[in-house]
C-alpha cells in the first residue's frame, strides 16, 4: 500500500485535504469519489514516491528474461480478453521480483490514468527499447497489441540466443588469451631470472635474443607498476577514443576489414537488420519508421551509413530492393534479389523473416569456422613466444665456451 496527499472538494463546495493509503493512485481516486469528494489533486508522499524509486533503481533496471517473460504472459492474457489494466494488475501482484513489481505498477497507474502503454512504458528505456515502444506503439493503433507483444517476446528470445552463441563461441580463445598471459608472465618474473644469475657469473658478451629477454623480465621485474599503469593509460586512452564518433568509426572499418571477423560483423548485422525489419513490417509499423529504427538495431555505424542512403532512396519513391542495392557491404545480391520477390509478391515481412533464419545458421557457421582458426593460431602463438624464451636462454648455453671469453 501507498500513501498517498490529497486536495479535494465535495458535494457541497467545500474544500478538504488530507492522506490515505491505497494500491495505486488509480485506486487513491476511485476511493475519494467513493466518499462523495471530487479530487482536484492527487499525489504520492514524497518518502514514498523515494522509496519507490530507489527500490527500482537499487535493483538496477529489469533483466531482459524478466520483461520477456511480462511480455509474453501480456500477450496471453490479453489473447485471452483479460482487459489491458486488469492485466498489467495481475502481472503486478505475481512478480516476485522487487524491481520487476514496483516497475509493472508503474505502467499500471500510468495506464489507468489514461496514459497508451507504449507511452508508459517509453519512461523506463533501460527496461524498454525504442524498438520495444515502436512495436507496442503500432499494435495499440492496429488494435493487435498481443499479436506484436508475442512477435516482440520472440524477437527477444532469438536475439538472446544469437548473442548467447556469438559470447560461446568466444570463451575458448579468451581462455587461451588468459592462459597466455600468465605464461608470459611465469616465464617473465620466475623462469628468466634463474638463468639470468647464472649468466652474469659468465660474464662475456650475451646474444642480442638472450639480452632483449632479460631486459623484458627486469622491466616486469622491477617496473611492473609503471608497466600497469601504462596499460591502463592506454585502455582508456582506446575507451575514449572508441567514444568518440570518429573514433568509433575507425575501429569499425578495421573490424570489416579484418580477414573472416569482418565477414562474421557484417553477418551478424545482416541478421538483425532483417528480422527487425521483418518483426516491424509484420507490426504494421510503416516501411521508412521500419527502416529507421532496424538500422538502430544494426549495431555498427559504419553499416548504419549504407542503410541511411537506403532510407533517403525509399523516400524518393525507389523499391526496397533497389535501395538496398546501394549497400553491398551489407547486402549481398542474393539478398537483393529475394526482397525483390517479396516486395512483388506482397510477403517482404515473412521473407525477411526466413532470410534471417537462414543467414542466422549460416553466421554459426561462420562462428565455429572463425573459433576453430582461433584456437591454432592462440596455440601457435603461444608456442612461439615459449620457444623463442627458451631459445634465448639456451644461446649462450651452446655458445658457452666462447661467453666465457
Amino acid at each position: 500500500m501507498t500513501t498517498f496527499s490529497y486536495r479535494a472538494i465535495s458535494t457541497k463546495g467545500q474544500s478538504s485535504n488530507g492522506t490515505l493509503t491505497a494500491e495505486s493512485r488509480a485506486a487513491a481516486i476511485s476511493s475519494l469519489m467513493q466518499k462523495g469528494l471530487h479530487p482536484l489533486e492527487v499525489s504520492e508522499e514524497k518518502a514514498g514516491a523515494a522509496m519507490r524509486q530507489q527500490a527500482v533503481g537499487h535493483a538496477g533496471r529489469v533483466s531482459m528474461k524478466l520483461v520477456e517473460a511480462f511480455t509474453r504472459d501480456l500477450a496471453n492474457l490479453l489473447a485471452g480478453g483479460v482487459p489491458l489494466a486488469r492485466s498489467l494488475n495481475l502481472l503486478r501482484r505475481e512478480a516476485s521480483n522487487p524491481a520487476a513489481k514496483h516497475l509493472w505498477g508503474e505502467i499500471h497507474d500510468e495506464v489507468v490514468q489514461g496514459t497508451s502503454l507504449a507511452d508508459s512504458m517509453a519512461k523506463w528505456p533501460k527496461s524498454f527499447s525504442s524498438v520495444y515502444i515502436a512495436m507496442v506503439k503500432a499494435g495499440e493503433a492496429g488494435g493487435f497489441l498481443e499479436v506484436v507483444l508475442n512477435q516482440i517476446a520472440d524477437f527477444r528470445a532469438r536475439e538472446a540466443d544469437l548473442k548467447g552463441k556469438v559470447k560461446a563461441a568466444m570463451i575458448y580463445p579468451c581462455v587461451l588469451a588468459v592462459l597466455a598471459a600468465g605464461v608470459i608472465v611465469f616465464l617473465l618474473t620466475f623462469f628468466i631470472p634463474r638463468f639470468t644469475a647464472i649468466f652474469s657469473s659468465f660474464g662475456g658478451q650475451l646474444p642480442a635474443l638472450t639480452q632483449a629477454i632479460i631486459g623484458a623480465s627486469y622491466v616486469v621485474q622491477h617496473y611492473a607498476p609503471l608497466v600497469i599503469g601504462v596499460i591502463v593509460v592506454l585502455v582508456i586512452l582506446y575507451r575514449r577514443i572508441a567514444a568518440t564518433e570518429a573514433g568509433k568509426r575507425t575501429i569499425e572499418k578495421l573490424i570489416l576489414r579484418t580477414p573472416m571477423l569482418g565477414k562474421v560483423v557484417a553477418h551478424f548485422a545482416l541478421v538483425r537488420f532483417c528480422r527487425m525489419l521483418g518483426t516491424l513490417v509484420g507490426s504494421g509499423v510503416p516501411l521508412i519508421s521500419s527502416l529507421r529504427t532496424s538500422r538502430d538495431a544494426i549495431g555498427n555505424q559504419t553499416l548504419s551509413d549504407t542503410v541511411n542512403k537506403a532510407i533517403e532512396e525509399v523516400q524518393r519513391g525507389e523499391a526496397l530492393s533497389k535501395a538496398l542495392g546501394s549497400s553491398p557491404d551489407l547486402f549481398p545480391p542474393s539478398v537483393i534479389e529475394m526482397v525483390a520477390v517479396a516486395e512483388e509478391t506482397g510477403r517482404l515481412d515473412k521473407e525477411l523473416m526466413r532470410l534471417s533464419v537462414t543467414f542466422e545458421h549460416e553466421l554459426d557457421g561462420k562462428l565455429r569456422m572463425l573459433v576453430a582458426l582461433a584456437e591454432p593460431l592462440m596455440l601457435f602463438l603461444m608456442a612461439a613466444f615459449i620457444g623463442t624464451v627458451v631459445i634465448g636462454m639456451l644461446l649462450p648455453i651452446f655458445n658457452l665456451q666462447e661467453v666465457m671469453k
